[in-house]
């Protein structure tokens, strides 16, 4: 099972790197790079997650619609992608839910950063996506948490796959910079081991990235972007199907694994 998540936010990396871009370019460059994937998506008929902020549902509701008449779902990526409340883990689900007219069950917050469960589970979700379970220095070290999926205060933690033993992330910068033969002999063996893939992306990054001067960004963020990318995700799928891997939306994913749960649950009561 392979599990392909896209984080559709206002494209606001750039100000991470001392540059500035206005908010209808985030959009529309957020929104340029969706179009894209809904099209690679659709031409290797494969079903994902798409974890959405608030703020860029509201702006772009028509590009909601496509995502769901499309059959993929509508998750939570909180509500603004450099802002974050507490208050906001509640009120992008219900924001989303009103726009997508979907039940919203799955959240990941930006930049994978860490967030309390119990707050996660009492804004309603059933399942958590924010765990990259590797050391990136400079933005977290997660040798110690489990790797594979889990539950935290009722809540099913799914982890970003890493490769066994080194824990070598197979995350979005690994697909711009690693050979796609070593990145598909990770991910076999990843897949062997946990039974599963959860892989995550951004829509900006099959757009051209290498300007610079505009976004400021070294190369190892903007090689191999724009339809370069489209390519390398597109020869991954293909080969991924060939392998015999089937694709399924996160939250079906996590509705298996809960309901399982509850079953085990039931027959172990007296």
């Amino acid at each position: 099972m392979i599990l392909l998540g896209f984080d559709v936010e206002e494209f606001d990396m750039p100000f991470e790197y001392g540059k500035t871009i206005p908010f209808d370019e985030q959009l529309a460059i957020s929104t340029t790079g969706t179009l894209l994937i809904l099209e690679l998506l659709k031409s290797t008929n494969v079903k994902a997650t798409f974890f959405c902020t608030a703020n860029y549902a509201v702006n772009k509701p028509d590009i909601i619609a496509k995502i769901v008449n499309d059959g993929h779902e509508i998750a939570s990526h909180g509500y603004y992608h450099s802002d974050f409340k507490v208050q906001h883990l509640a009120q992008s689900k219900a924001k989303l839910e009103e726009i997508s007219g979907t039940k919203v069950t799955g959240f990941r917050m930006a930049r994978m950063m860490p967030v309390d469960e119990k707050e996660i589970q009492k804004a309603g979700y059933s399942y958590n996506s924010s765990l990259n379970p590797t050391l990136i220095p400079g933005r977290y070290n997660n040798l110690k948490k489990p790797r594979a999926w889990f539950f935290d205060h009722d809540v099913l933690q799914i982890p970003a796959s890493v490769s066994p033993l080194v824990r070598f992330p197979l995350f979005w910068l690994t697909f711009h910079n690693v050979s796609l033969s070593i990145i598909k002999w990770m991910s076999a063996a990843a897949h062997r081991k946990d039974g599963y893939l959860n892989l995550y992306f951004h829509p900006w990054e099959f757009t051209d990235l290498n300007q610079p001067e505009r976004f400021g960004f070294p190369k190892y963020v903007s090689k191999n972007s724009g339809t370069d990318f489209v390519k390398r995700i597109k020869d991954f799928i293909v080969w991924a199907q060939a392998k015999g891997y089937a694709f399924a939306r996160t939250g079906d994913f996590a509705e298996d694994i809960i309901k399982n749960k509850k079953s085990h649950l039931l027959k172990a009561a007296p």
